[in-house]
């Protein structure tokens, strides 16, 4: 073995210095099982491994995942769909790529995942984790063919280590793997037909029902899986938190008459472990004609098994599905099989203090980022809101002396719950705050402790208000808006600037932004001090006679000036009383009119604010600078206090992650290791398979509580 690896370092082979062999490659805080294995790993080359490596093997049904020691089956799922579309295989894993025993071969591989809104290049080099003599992690059903323990190396040096692998959603791996989109639901709690009718988008309740009928355009192209969060009665060994793969499904008739549904599953074991009543031998065979049940049990390859619709729906949790894509890149809904040809995207960011402005059951709401989607032709939309990892490579590796306690808990990437809301309006300029106290046109019904939230709805032409949030208040993140639709539509963040005035938390405020301009020779008008002054910009803004009984300022203004502090102006601002009857569109004022209340003198500052107490009426602003024919650009914000009724939306959080969570090293005894049958090698380590992806205890329902209170602990 010696002499092998002195002579695989003389031939130049690639050795990754970003991602090297070892423990900061497999470790990020040793809080998995994985971490008691730190001492028996080795990094070994395919050709070490076996005589003929190759990436594919010639029977695809070899070419499946199997999986080791780590808890990643939410990464092997999402494999599923590479296999079923060779456009997206090559487009992860370019071809054409030298192999072992090729003439350019030099020990690295290219991978393309996607991350952040566009395809990142991953290289990685062919050492791989083992034990003895044969892989550790994850591999093919053929154990010469490596292309899964390849990809399963380069998404764990994207995301930091291995082990940052143990436990995840396969929604998320689907997203990584394809650039499109995948949607997950429960198939507990599906509420009440009446919510399904009314389909209310205020309703925490509004849920799809599992329907496979819904994917029969898309059953060749989309991407199936189902979870256990329980131990289900048909797959005792299966334990907690479980991802298996729904190769196919089909409608058959009993020798009594009966239709039943079969659903093919596969779990990434690579062993079936079920003993339902479709199991090899099962009872429920004896009701099928012998050709039929022949030909089924056909189908069967290691580590797949049948189950029924009603044995499928008692005895599994969640259902991810993953959006089938074409050779050119479009996605095709899984609601109608349409074509989404036209694609939008772009990003924003919640900032505390700015524009992190909580869910609807906060009067900050409207502070949120907001997005124009314009619709030319009625269609069918998908939005997606999907908010970025904090951290994704590491820049340190964290080293312990000791790994942790037995019980300890996984400390992966917690995602802030989150939600879209939508709502229709007839131009771009409308009263937010009237706006926000109609019921959206669509949304994601209830914010959720997901990477991902996808929107659907068909759409009108004309102008929608898009506002994504966080459950919480104050919470920072980024995040990127994508749009998937069969029609052309245009998608643009509507700029805000930040306001450094601070507008309090007593009562609610609405906050409006005017961007305008002193033009030389036209809106220039300088101070009062000249004839000129009444050229300037005028802004027209009403109070409301609904502030009876409150004290205190009622209504405050920043005047804020776009340029470098080297460029600075003198600026202030008046404030007048309109004239009565005045039309919303006339901002007009006497020229003998004396302010109600002004910001001066003017100041040479990046801005000047103003806070007071107005009576009901209409008012108009007057910015300046102080010596007219001083050009320069401005943003004016206006913020005005009021009585807005409560919002009967009762923001409710989702449930929490039903695929993400840590795992009790304490279930990792000596009873589940006899249950989980690896390699001979891996079984003298006393390895475990199994994967956690939740903590069932872990759940937010109360629309009062805080998410970091009932949900973000997973």
């Amino acid at each position: 073995m010696e002499e092998q690896e002195r002579a695989l370092k003389e031939e130049g082979l690639f050795e990754d210095p970003v991602f090297p062999c070892e423990e900061s490659s497999l470790f990020s805080d040793y809080s998995t099982p994985i971490a008691k294995f730190q001492d028996d790993i080795t990094w070994l080359r395919p050709q070490e491994i076996c005589q003929a490596p190759t990436l594919f093997p010639e029977n695809p049904n070899e070419g499946h995942a199997k999986q080791g020691t780590l808890g990643d089956c939410w990464f092997l799922c999402a494999l599923t769909i590479l296999v079923k579309n060779q456009h997206l295989m090559n487009k992860v894993l370019p071809p054409a790529q030298a192999q072992w025993g090729d003439k350019g071969y030099r020990g690295s591989f290219l991978f393309c995942l996607w991350q952040h809104g566009h395809w990142t290049e991953v290289t990685v080099d062919d050492r791989l984790p083992c034990i003895g003599s044969k892989l550790c992690f994850s591999g093919c059903q053929s154990p010469t063919a490596f292309w899964v323990a390849l990809l399963e190396k380069a998404y764990a040096k994207l995301l930091g280590s291995y082990e940052r692998l143990w436990a995840g959603q396969v929604s998320e791996a689907l997203v990584d793997l394809t650039g499109g989109l995948a949607e997950s639901w429960s198939l507990r709690d599906c509420g009440t037909e009446e919510d399904q009718c009314q389909g209310s988008p205020d309703s925490d309740r509004v849920s799809r029902r599992l329907d496979l009928d819904l994917l029969q355009e898309v059953r060749e192209g989309c991407s199936v899986s189902c979870s256990v969060s329980s131990t289900p009665g048909g797959a005792s060994e299966l334990g907690q938190s479980h991802a298996l793969s729904v190769m196919d499904w089909v409608d058959v008739r009993t020798i009594e008459g009966r239709t039943v549904r079969l659903i093919h599953i596969r779990n990434p074991w690579g062993r079936r472990c079920w003993e339902g009543a479709w199991r090899d031998g099962g009872e429920g065979w004896n009701s099928l004609d012998p050709a039929c049940r022949m030909d089924l049990l056909g189908w069967t390859q290691e580590g797949q098994f049948w189950v029924d619709e009603t044995e499928f729906l008692s005895q599994f949790d969640n259902i991810t599905v993953g959006y089938p894509i074409n050779d050119e890149g479009h996605l095709q809904s899984i609601y109608s099989g349409e074509l989404l040809t036209h694609r939008q995207q772009t990003g924003g960011r919640w900032v505390r203090g700015h524009s992190a402005g909580g869910c609807r059951n906060n009067s900050s709401y409207s502070s949120n980022p907001k997005f124009w989607l314009r619709v030319c032709e009625r269609g069918e939309v998908l939005v997606s809101l999907l908010q970025h990892r904090r951290c994704s490579r590491k820049t340190t590796a964290r080293r312990y002396a000791h790994p942790p306690a037995e019980g300890s808990r996984t400390q992966h990437q917690h995602h802030p719950a989150i939600a879209l809301h939508m709502w229709k309006v007839e131009k771009k300029r409308f009263n937010l705050c009237r706006i926000l106290n109609s019921p959206p046109c669509a949304s994601t019904h209830c914010h959720a402790y997901e990477r991902e939230v996808v929107l659907h709805a068909h759409l009108e032409p004309g102008f929608h208000l898009l506002i994504p949030s966080t459950f919480l208040k104050g919470v920072e993140g980024s995040f990127l808006i994508r749009v998937f639709s069969s029609s052309p539509t245009s998608l643009s963040a509507i700029k805000t600037p930040v306001p450094s005035l601070p507008l309090g938390t007593e009562g609610e405020w609405e906050t409006n932004f005017f961007q305008g301009k002193w033009v030389l020779g036209s809106t220039a008008g300088g101070s009062r001090n000249f004839l000129s002054h009444w050229q300037n910009p005028h802004f027209l803004v009403t109070m409301g006679s609904d502030l009876a009984g409150l004290t205190g300022d009622n209504f405050r203004v920043i005047l804020h000036q776009n340029c470098p502090d080297t460029d600075l102006q003198a600026i202030g601002f008046h404030l007048y009383k309109a004239p009565e009857g005045q039309g919303q569109n006339e901002s007009t004022v006497p020229r003998d009119e004396e302010p109600v209340a002004s910001c001066v003198p003017h100041c040479y500052t990046q801005e000047v604010s103003l806070a007071c107490c107005l009576p009901p009426g209409a008012y108009v602003i007057l910015p300046s600078t102080y010596l007219p024919g001083s050009p320069g650009q401005f943003t004016l914000t206006v913020a005005r206090r009021l009585h807005r009724r409560v919002v009967k939306s009762q923001e409710n959080l989702g449930r929490a992650i039903q695929e993400r969570s840590s795992v009790d090293r304490a279930l990792m005894g000596s009873d589940r290791a006899g249950r989980c049958k690896q390699t001979a090698a891996i079984e003298e380590v006393r390895s475990c398979s199994l994967c956690s992806l939740t903590d069932p205890g872990q759940r937010a329902h109360s629309w009062s509580s805080s998410p970091d209170q009932k949900g973000q602990g997973v």
